[in-house]
């Protein structure tokens, strides 16, 4: 969702700058890139180290909900889309393929971003904090093939960051590589396009040969 359909890590920029400030420190431009497609929990871990806090599980806790106030106070402003991502949500609704949204944000903000974005568009939407272990943890994308009743090497799925490219290249889903606040290494099961704009469904169909030729190459 963030950075792949929606152009939301620019609110978590300020959502987590705002935070940092709160808790008496600055947010490092490496560790931001760092925390791209995390989930809430590590995210907040990784702040309260970047800041040289201890790890007080009620500190914690309290700043997480701090960020999720802060946050969705943005995420209700609207959230502007990434080019392209429309037209290809109406494409594969339209086209009857099963669709789900899986996201590290948590279950309450979500549904705030859908509001902007659209329900009708999925199948199902599977949240960070709905699984066991996060991305880059396959869990996420493996759980939510299992619920589409589909098998995850027949999955295509759409990411923009390195954490999530880990979790469903790992799952055994092709993945089409987005890139959008930081960049994505080559690696297996990946293929890279620039935007999602002109997207159409034999594209889609040739992702999986075209990850084929590149592995005989």
């Amino acid at each position: 969702m963030d950075g792949t359909l929606v152009d939301s890590e620019k609110v978590w920029d300020i959502s987590l700058d705002d935070l940092a400030a709160e808790l008496g420190g600055t947010l490092s431009l490496a560790t931001r890139k760092a925390m791209t497609g995390s989930s809430q929990d590590r995210t907040i871990t990784m702040l309260f180290t970047e800041l040289g806090r201890p790890h007080d599980p009620a500190e914690m806790a309290a700043a997480s909900a701090w960020l999720t106030k802060r946050t969705g106070e943005l995420f209700s402003a609207g959230l502007p889309w990434r080019p392209g991502a429309l037209a290809a949500l109406r494409l594969v609704r339209a086209s009857g393929l099963p669709t789900a949204l899986v996201t590290s944000t948590q279950r309450d903000l979500t549904e705030l971003a859908l509001d902007s974005i659209g329900r009708e568009f999925f199948d199902l939407t599977l949240c960070g904090d709905e699984v066991g272990r996060t991305k880059p943890h396959p869990e996420p994308y493996l759980t939510a093939a299992e619920r589409l009743g589909v098998e995850p090497a027949d999955c295509v799925v759409v990411e923009d960051s390195p954490t999530g490219v880990t979790a469903a290249a790992a799952a055994g889903c092709t993945v089409l590589v987005v890139p959008c606040e930081v960049p994505v290494e080559p690696g297996p099961r990946r293929v890279f396009r620039d935007t999602l704009a002109g997207l159409d469904l034999a594209t889609l169909a040739g992702l999986r040969g075209e990850l084929i030729a590149d592995t005989a190459h």
